[in-house]
C-alpha cells in the first residue's frame, strides 16, 4: 500500500507571459510501475535500464544495444531469385497483377533477427507496511532517476543514472536512519546464463539465441539456443557498502543494515561487428565487463555522478523550447498525460514531451553501426514486437529526423555508419535478388548483422509488406543530410558520396521504360499499402509506385549536387541529371489526392497508416506550397482523405507533413492526439487501424511502443517553428495558433546555422543566427527575406523586420 500527501502536491500556476524553464523536466508518478510502459528509461547510448520503482522489491530490465539473436547473415540466401524478375515484368506490362502477385513472393528471403533483453535485476528490500509520500521520477535535465518514500519512520531515497563515460550503471540507496538498508540483489534472464560469485562480485555470462523467429510469424520453435552459437553477454554487479556488511553467493549479492549502498551494474557483448561470429570471433565480454566495473566502483559517487553530468548535458542543454502562457498543474505526469487528453492545456508537457525526444536519442544512439531500433534500446521481450528491428521502409529513418536539427549531430552516427555495413551485404542483394550488377540495395526489414535481403520467409510472405526494396533509397539521404548541416567534406567524400552513388547505381539499373517511354521501377509495391484494380482485384504487386520513384529522385538529385561539390564523376553526374528527366512524373487523382499508385486506383484502407508517397514533401525536398503549389495542394488532399486517427510513429510523419504544408494549427491537431493517454498493457495488444498515442511513461504507443512516434514528434516542434533546405531557412513556417509566444534557442539549419527564434503574439520578435562556417545565410519570414554574407563562428542578430541589428 502507498499513501500519498496530497499536500506535497500544489497546483502550481504560471501567469501570462511567464515562461517555463528547463529545470521543468521531470517526469514524476506518486507510485511504482507496473507495466513496462509505465518504467522510467534510462541509457547510456548502449546500456539501458527501464526502472520500476518498486517498495518491497525493486526490478530493473536490462538491455544491451548489441545484445540480437542471430550471427552474420549470408546476403547469398537465395541466389536464383532474380531469375523471376523478367517473368513479373511481363505479367505486370500484360496488366496481370495477380499472377505478378504470386510471382513476387518468389523474391523473398529470411527474416530479421531480433534484439534480445539482457535480463532483470532485482534489489529485494523485503518492506512491509504502508509507505507514504511516495515519488518515482526522472529528470531529463540530468538522465538521473529517482525514488523515495517514507516507511516505518524512516525515509528511503534511490537515484538512478547510467554513465556514458564510465559505462555503467550506477543505483545509489540511502536510508535517514543508520544500519535502514537490508536488501538481496539477483538477476534473472530470458536468455541461457549462469552466476557465480567471485572476489565480492556477482558475475553473469551467458548468450542469445542464434534464431528467433519474428513475433507475428508462427513457429513451434521459435527461440533457438546453441551454446556454440550467438552472442555472448556478461552482467557484473558489485555493491560498495558504508556501514553494515555484504555478502556474494552465486545467486546474489546481500547487504545487511548499511547506512549507504552503491550498487554498480557493468554489461557487455561479444558483438564485433556485423560482419564477425560473435561466438568464435566475439570481443572479450568477460574482461569488459569487468574492467567496466573495477574502474566505475573505485571513483567515489561524486565522481561518477558529476562526469555523467557533464557528459550528457554537454548535449542536452545545447536546445531550450519555452512555451508562455498557461497552467503548470502540479500533478503526476501520467494524471497531466489524461488532462491533457481530455482536452485541458499543458504547454509545459509539450515542452516536456520535446525534449523527452531529445532525451530518449542521446540515451539510446551513441554505439557506431548500431542505430537506435524500434524501441531505441529498450525491450523486455524475447519475441518482440517485429524483432524490435530496423524497420527501413519509414521507422529507423524517422528515429533520426530530429538528430540534425534538434542539434544532436552526433547521435546521428549509429545510423550514418550503419548505412556502410547494409551496402556490404547489399551488394549481393543487389545482384541475386534484381539481377543488378551494380550499387547496392536493401529492402524493408534490418539488424544488427545489416540484413540487406527482402523478407517473407522464402515465398510465404505476402508483397504488400515483404517486397519493398527502397530502403538504400531512403537511407543514404540522411548521408547528405548529415552534409548540408555538418559541412564535414571529407566525409562526404571519402564515407557518403560512395554509398550515395552505389544506391543510385542501383536504382539507374532497376529502372525499366513504361509503354510511353518514361521511366519506373518493376515490380514495385507501396509501403504495406493495397490498391483495388478496376476489376476488383485487390494487391500490392505493380509498377511505377510514386514512393519509389519520389526516393529514387531525392537519392538522385543528391547524388548529382554531392558530385558537383566535390568536382567529380561528370559522366555519371550527367547520367542521373538524364535519368530524373525521364521519371514517370507525378500524378494528381480524380479526387484531387496525390496518386499513391502508377494508375488512378482506389486505395483497399483509405485511411492507412503509411503514407509513403508523400516523400517528397517529408522528408524529402521535392514539394512545397511556393515552388509546386498544385502538388502541395494534392499532398493536402491526400492527407485530408488519410484523416487524423492513426499509429503512434504514423501520427509523427504527418505532424511534419502537415508543418511542410505550412498549416500550423493542422500540425499541432496531431501534436495534441499523438499526447493522447493510452493504458499501459504490456504490449499484449497490436493496434494497426488508429489507436495511437502516449503511454503513461511518455513512450510513444503504435500501439504498442515504438519510439519511432517519439522522435517524429519532436522533429515535428521543430518543423513548425523553422524549416531548412540549401537555399534558406523558413522562420515560423507553421506556427500553430496555440503557441501565440514563446523561444526556442540551439536549433539547427541547414547551411551551417544555429538559430535562436523568439515570437510574440503570433509574431517573430527576434532572431539570432550563429554561421558555423561562414556560409551566405538566406532568412524568409512570411514576405521578407533577406540574405548577408556570414563569418565562421559569429552570431548575427535581427529583428522582427529582417533587418541586421548587429553582430
Amino acid at each position: 500500500m502507498i499513501r500519498v500527501l496530497k499536500l506535497l502536491l500544489p497546483v502550481v500556476l504560471l501567469g501570462p507571459g511567464m515562461a517555463f524553464s528547463q529545470q521543468d523536466m521531470v517526469l514524476w508518478y506518486d507510485r511504482p510501475a507496473t507495466y513496462f510502459e509505465e518504467t522510467l528509461v534510462l541509457g547510456n547510448g548502449k546500456h539501458g535500464a527501464s526502472v520500476f520503482g518498486g517498495i518491497p522489491s525493486e526490478k530493473i530490465y536490462l538491455n544491451d544495444a548489441t545484445l540480437w539473436s542471430g550471427e552474420p547473415v549470408d546476403p547469398d540466401m537465395n541466389p536464383d531469385a532474380h531469375k523471376h524478375i523478367p517473368e513479373i515484368r511481363e505479367a505486370l506490362k500484360a496488366e496481370d497483377y495477380r499472377r505478378a502477385e504470386q510471382l513476387n513472393k518468389k523474391i523473398q528471403g529470411k527474416f530479421s533477427q531480433s534484439y534480445a533483453p539482457l535480463g532483470t535485476m532485482y534489489i529485494d528490500f523485503g518492506h512491509q507496511g504502508d509507505a507514504d509520500n511516495y515519488r518515482r521520477e526522472l529528470d531529463i535535465n540530468q538522465a538521473v532517476s529517482r525514488v523515495r518514500y517514507d516507511l516505518n519512520g524512516i525515509r528511503y531515497t534511490r537515484e538512478y543514472f547510467v554513465s556514458h563515460p564510465d559505462k555503467v550503471m550506477v543505483v545509489r540507496l540511502s536510508g535517514s536512519e543508520k544500519g535502514a538498508l537490508s536488501f538481496d540483489v539477483k538477476f534473472q534472464s530470458l536468455l541461457k546464463y549462469e552466476s557465480t560469485g567471485s572476489t565480492g562480485v556477482l558475475k553473469v555470462n551467458g548468450y542469445a539465441p542464434y534464431h528467433i523467429t519474428p513475433n507475428y510469424w508462427p513457429d513451434e520453435n521459435p527461440v533457438r539456443f546453441d551454446k556454440e552459437r550467438g552472442t555472448r553477454f556478461s552482467a557484473y554487479f558489485k555493491v560498495m557498502n558504508k556501514g553494515g556488511t555484504v555478502k556474494v553467493t552465486d545467486s546474489t549479492i546481500q547487504v545487511k543494515n548499511a547506512d549507504e549502498a552503491i550498487v554498480f551494474v557493468s554489461m557487455a557483448t561479444s558483438f564485433n561487428g556485423f560482419d564477425k561470429d560473435p561466438a568464435k570471433e566475439g570481443v572479450d565480454h568477460k574482461a569488459i565487463a569487468q574492467k567496466q566495473l573495477a574502474a566505475a566502483s573505485a571513483k567515489s559517487y561524486r565522481a561518477l555522478k558529476q562526469e555523467h553530468l557533464r557528459d550528457y548535458q554537454s548535449f542536452f542543454k545545447r536546445v531550450t523550447l519555452n512555451l508562455e502562457g498557461g497552467e503548470t498543474p502540479g500533478l503526476p505526469t501520467d494524471e497531466r498525460l489524461k488532462r491533457y487528453t481530455s482536452g485541458a492545456e499543458d504547454k509545459a508537457l509539450e515542452t516536456l514531451y520535446f525534449q523527452y525526444g531529445r532525451y530518449l536519442l542521446i540515451s539510446s544512439s551513441r554505439t557506431r553501426g548500431v542505430p537506435a531500433n524500434l524501441q531505441g534500446i529498450w525491450n523486455p521481450h524475447i519475441r518482440p514486437p517485429w524483432s524490435s528491428n530496423y524497420t527501413m521502409n519509414i521507422n529507423a529513418e524517422e528515429n533520426y529526423w530530429l538528430a540534425e536539427s534538434a542539434n544532436l549531430t552526433e547521435m546521428h552516427d549509429p545510423f550514418l555508419s550503419f548505412i556502410g555495413n547494409l551496402a556490404r551485404t547489399g551488394k549481393v542483394t543487389a545482384k541475386t535478388f534484381y539481377e543488378v550488377d551494380k550499387g547496392w540495395a536493401a529492402c524493408h526489414n534490418s539488424d544488427i548483422w545489416a540484413m540487406s535481403n527482402p523478407v517473407g520467409d522464402f515465398g510465404k510472405g505476402e508483397p504488400v509488406w515483404a517486397c519493398w526494396n527502397m530502403g538504400g533509397t531512403w537511407a543514404v539521404t540522411h548521408l547528405w543530410d548529415h552534409y548540408l548541416y555538418t559541412g564535414d567534406r571529407i566525409f562526404l567524400k571519402e564515407y557518403a558520396y560512395p554509398l550515395m552513388k552505389g544506391a543510385a547505381e542501383f536504382c539507374l539499373k532497376w529502372l525499366v521504360e513504361d509503354e510511353q517511354g518514361y521511366l519506373v521501377t518493376s515490380p514495385s509495391t507501396s509501403p504495406e499499402n493495397v490498391y483495388i484494380t478496376p476489376d476488383g482485384f485487390k494487391g500490392a504487386t505493380l509498377y511505377g509506385a510514386t514512393s519509389d520513384l519520389a526516393m529514387i529522385r531525392e537519392c538522385f538529385v543528391q547524388v548529382i549536387k554531392a558530385s558537383e561539390e566535390l568536382g567529380s564523376d561528370m559522366e555519371f553526374r550527367d547520367s542521373l541529371k538524364t535519368a530524373i528527366n525521364r521519371i514517370y512524373p507525378y500524378k494528381t487523382g480524380k479526387k484531387g489526392n496525390l496518386q499513391e499508385w502508377y494508375h488512378d486506383w482506389e486505395d483497399a484502407e483509405p485511411q492507412h497508416r503509411h503514407q509513403s508517397h508523400l516523400f517528397g514533401l517529408y522528408p524529402g525536398q521535392q514539394i512545397n506550397p511556393e515552388k509546386t503549389p498544385e502538388l502541395a495542394d494534392a499532398c493536402r488532399k491526400t492527407l485530408e482523405i488519410r484523416g487524423d486517427e492513426t499509429t503512434g510513429w504514423s501520427k509523427g510523419w504527418r505532424i511534419n507533413l502537415w508543418a511542410r504544408l505550412w498549416d500550423g494549427n493542422r500540425a499541432y491537431k496531431l501534436f495534441r492526439e499523438l499526447l493522447t493517454y493510452v493504458a499501459p498493457d504490456g504490449a499484449r495488444k497490436t493496434n494497426y487501424g488508429g489507436g495511437g498515442g502516449t503511454y503513461p511513461n511518455l513512450l510513444d504507443a503504435h500501439p504498442p511502443f515504438q519510439i519511432d512516434g517519439n522522435f517524429g514528434g519532436a522533429a515535428g516542434v521543430i518543423e513548425m517553428l523553422m524549416q531548412s533546405d540549401e537555399e534558406e531557412i523558413r522562420l515560423l513556417p507553421a506556427l500553430p495558433d496555440a503557441w501565440p509566444s514563446g523561444s526556442i534557442k540551439g536549433i539547427c539549419a541547414r547551411g551551417g546555422f544555429e538559430l535562436s527564434v523568439t515570437w510574440k503574439n503570433g509574431t517573430l520578435a527576434e532572431i539570432e543566427v550563429m554561421s558555423r562556417f561562414g556560409n551566405e545565410c538566406s532568412l524568409r519570414y512570411k514576405g521578407k527575406r533577406i540574405q548577408f554574407k556570414t563569418e565562421k563562428g559569429h552570431s548575427y542578430f535581427l529583428d522582427a523586420r529582417l533587418v541586421l541589428k548587429r553582430s
